[in-house]
């Protein structure tokens, strides 16, 4: 898969995740990506919400890999 497609496909991910965490306040950007990681970065309440880690791995890692099914790691900063 192209670069560029892969960065579409994570933006179409995150894209579906922002309007709930948009929802209380808060929001996702995409701050890096390798071939299996992706590294984001919870922002507004989310960034210091007490279950953000939570959001991380049932949420997030799950849309993410709907999309695209070969990332291993989803990381938050």
């Amino acid at each position: 898969m192209k670069d560029q497609e892969k960065l579409t496909k994570l933006n179409q991910a995150l894209d579906e995740i922002r309007p709930f965490l948009q929802k209380d306040g808060g929001d996702i950007s995409l701050i890096d990506y390798t071939d299996k990681e992706v590294l984001i970065q919870f922002e507004g309440n989310c960034f210091s919400c007490k279950i953000n880690n939570l959001t991380l791995n049932v949420g997030v890692k799950q849309i993410i890999k709907k999309y695209l099914p070969e990332i291993e790691r989803v990381k938050s900063i």
